[in-house]
């Protein structure tokens, strides 16, 4: 390091004459130095979105003609028309301890926000001292030397100010409000995905609520089927075989109730714990048949929206914003830095004389520190700082890419499970019509009862697979507003908050 200091002379008598009205003589350097580095070259590229190189389509390649363009709703869980679902996600918004946590880190990325915006502005501290010293004196008269004491008083303001000629901390400040915008938006992320977890969690509960109902209205079935099988036998009707078939049907639907009450239990438990409560189970609620509610249109757009909705592309566009700065931030670093210093105080060896005009010194010293050989350290430093860059825009391409993919596979998959909702509906049908003949058929005694267990059983396989499509049809309805973004809107429509601030 080679350091250059002197006095700046120059401006001796702009000082003197400034000092007689402010008592600061280094505060004319001070706010001409602010206004030099305030107009400063910033090193580095300055940022601009990237082109991710993805063709994007006109339109969604599996929206249905019932897409609607437009806003993306705020409560988009209303869209399910059910107030305890309601008070669910605002009681998880209001007490979930991700989402508190993911507050806490916006607040500490704040405060390193503020810490690099304050590298900017001078530094004024207060120092303040009390000195005895003692010293050897030799005579004039004699020639001979004795011990004095002195004591120095000392109150000054020492200041000092780095010229932010190359853009340095102009990039460094870039970079932190780049990196404030991302972890803003991954609160986003996180406020979307528990409560998309809250309402999916939810949905398994209710579904599970349905199949443990179903189950047991299978058992009180076969339980009637067998009543009715042995008084058949014990007027010899029929065999003992189909006594036997008739207790193991209903022994083999007893077994399916455990397991659903415990995956109940489990699901309600991960809900109270989203809740930030003690995870406990209630008994499971009766739904009625009229579960499935067509839901409204998809509130889909076009692609290109996808980009300013979604919290992780706008997260991942951030990170790319501070990866960028630090670019600058590194180049700039391999020019000389130029610091500005300066004091104002007093000194005198008496206290009740330390504030008076003759006791009065200052100093203005103005420094340049520039690195001659480092061993390429700071170069090094500088080219993985590109290299980190374009890490970034390989990962926001990727996010990009993967969030088209999980919008068209949402869109896809609802369009195959409402097709598949219908042949169910068919199927239900037959399955109800089959069991209603057969049963007449067996009590005529036409056919054996193996038939009629076969034809309660598909009805059996019906019900279960319409509560399971709808389950994946409301399912699906989550995941396509997550895929879109949720109901977090879209910013203005005058600028693009990411790239507003990249140019300040």
């Amino acid at each position: 390091m080679v350091n250059l200091y002197y006095k700046a002379t120059a401006i001796d008598d702009f000082v003197k004459n400034f000092q007689k009205v402010s008592r600061c003589p280094y505060l004319p350097v001070v706010l001409a130095a602010l206004l030099i580095s305030n107009g400063c070259m910033k090193m580095g590229p300055d940022y601009h979105r990237p082109d991710t190189g993805i063709q994007m389509p006109a339109s969604y390649q599996h929206a249905t003609p019932e897409t609607v363009v437009r806003q993306p709703e705020d409560r988009w869980w209303q869209v399910f028309n059910n107030p305890d679902l309601n008070r669910l996600v605002k009681e998880v918004l209001k007490n979930n301890l991700d989402i508190k946590k993911a507050t806490s880190r916006i607040l500490e990325v704040q405060s390193q926000f503020v810490q690099a915006t304050a590298d900017r502005f001078p530094d004024l501290s207060f120092e303040g001292q009390r000195q005895r010293q003692d010293r050897q004196v030799i005579g004039i008269i004699q020639g001979k030397s004795f011990n004095a004491q002195t004591n120095i008083c000392t109150f000054s303001l020492p200041a000092s100010f780095e010229l932010d000629l190359w853009g340095r901390l102009t990039r460094a400040e870039e970079a932190a409000r780049a990196d404030l915008l991302q972890v803003e938006e991954n609160r986003r992320t996180v406020v979307q995905t528990v409560v998309a977890e809250t309402i999916s969690l939810y949905l398994q509960m209710e579904s599970l609520e349905r199949r443990i109902h179903l189950a047991n209205e299978s058992i009180e079935n076969y339980r009637r089927s067998l009543s009715l099988v042995e008084k058949r036998y014990q007027r010899g009707l029929t065999s003992l075989l189909d006594c036997r078939q008739a207790r193991r049907v209903l022994a083999e639907a007893e077994t399916s109730l455990p397991p659903f009450r415990q995956g109940l239990g489990i699901t309600q438990q991960k809900l109270s714990v989203l809740m930030g409560r003690y995870p406990e189970t209630r008994p499971p609620m009766i739904h009625q048949k009229d579960y499935f509610k067509r839901l409204n249109p998809v509130p889909s757009g076009l692609p290109s929206e996808l980009l300013l909705r979604r919290p992780e592309i706008r997260a991942a566009e951030a990170r790319l914003m501070a990866l960028n700065a630090r670019v600058g931030v590194a180049k700039a670093s391999r020019f000389p830095r130029i610091a500005l210093t300066g004091s104002l105080g007093y000194s005198s060896e008496d206290l009740d004389k330390l504030f008076r005009p003759e006791s009065e010194l200052w100093n203005i010293a103005l420094g340049i520190a520039q690195p001659l050989f480092d061993a390429g350290k700071l170069k090094a430093g500088q080219r993985a700082a590109e290299d980190r860059y374009e890490q970034g825009l390989a990962e926001y391409a990727k996010t990009v890419l993967t969030a088209f993919f999980e919008v068209e596979s949402a869109l896809l998959t609802r369009k195959e499970q409402l097709a598949r909702r219908r042949r169910v509906m068919c199927f239900l049908k037959q399955a109800m019509a089959t069991l209603e003949v057969t049963q007449r058929r067996y009590e005529m005694g036409l056919v054996d009862y193996l038939t009629v267990l076969e034809a309660r059983q598909a009805l059996l396989r019906a019900e279960e697979n319409l509560i399971l499509v709808d389950l994946a049809i409301l399912g699906n309805r989550v995941s396509l507003y997550r895929a879109l973004g949720g109901g977090w809107a879209i910013p203005d429509k005058s600028a693009d908050v990411l790239s507003s601030c990249a140019d300040q």
